[in-house]
């Protein structure tokens, strides 16, 4: 289409589409047109705790195989115990503990405090033999989300080529990175992945630990065609065309 015809249209078609959308197009009631409105919900501010990247202590999990020594009563020793996928362990006399998402000293003394009243000098040391496999969930704008077992150290852009990679549609200079703090709180931060593509020697790629959740947006001009699909072309009784970044869509 000649550029003097489709430089007036652009100019216009916001004033044609807010003039159909306020009538009720069809005798459907559809709401006005926002330029502010988006295609995502508006969640209140959750209040994350301060980034920091000091190492938590480990937290016992499900799947980790313990040795658990019993110096006073040797005989109530186990060398190799369970946690079971409730964060319980099964011990002589005391019975099942919960154990899981306590450190190795506060597990300690759960059990010590637990055979308090069956011995004289109770005494409880825990050591993690074997630790279950580390997962870090990735989801958003990658080719495959889900849950991934970490294969040794990574960070999060090996996270996402993990998991097949961005989409075209990712945000990747802004990618969330969702964290348990030592306090319990979740701690959250951005990290540009873009830059580790272009130029690796300064990528923010943010080491992963344990449970943490990488979260890919979506880029402005994919959140902007989302938009244009849902809130406009599938409302309106008509068809027409828009344009992003130079580049028509029907």
């Amino acid at each position: 289409m000649p550029r003097r015809i489709v430089e007036p249209l652009r100019q216009t078609l916001p004033l044609l589409l807010g003039a159909l959308i306020l009538s009720g197009c069809a005798g459907g009631a559809i709401e006005p047109f926002s330029p502010s409105a988006r295609p995502t919900a508006a969640f209140p501010n959750i209040g994350y705790a301060t980034w920091t990247d000091e190492e938590p202590s480990y937290r016992l999990y499900p799947g980790d195989l313990l040795e658990v020594r019993v110096p006073s009563a040797p005989e109530l020793s186990q060398k190799s115990v369970t946690v079971q996928p409730d964060g319980r362990i099964s011990m002589p006399l005391v019975g099942q503990v919960p154990v899981g998402d306590r450190t190795v000293d506060d597990a300690s003394a759960l059990l010590t405090q637990a055979y308090a009243s069956q011995l004289i000098h109770p005494q409880v040391e825990i050591a993690v033999t074997t630790a279950a496999p580390i997962r870090v969930f990735v989801g958003g704008e990658v080719d495959k989300p889900g849950v991934y077992d970490m294969p040794g150290p990574i960070d999060a852009l090996q996270a996402v080529i993990q998991a097949g990679g961005f989409k075209t549609t990712a945000k990747r200079a802004s990618v969330i990175i969702i964290r348990r703090g030592n306090d319990g709180r979740a701690m959250m931060r951005t990290a540009d992945l873009l830059s580790g593509i272009y130029r690796p020697q300064s990528v923010d790629a943010v080491p992963l630990r344990r449970f943490d959740i990488v979260y890919v947006p979506r880029s402005g001009v994919a959140e902007i065609g989302l938009f244009m699909q849902q809130y406009l072309r599938d409302a309106l009784p008509i068809n027409f065309s828009y344009a992003i970044n130079g580049s028509y869509n029907n």
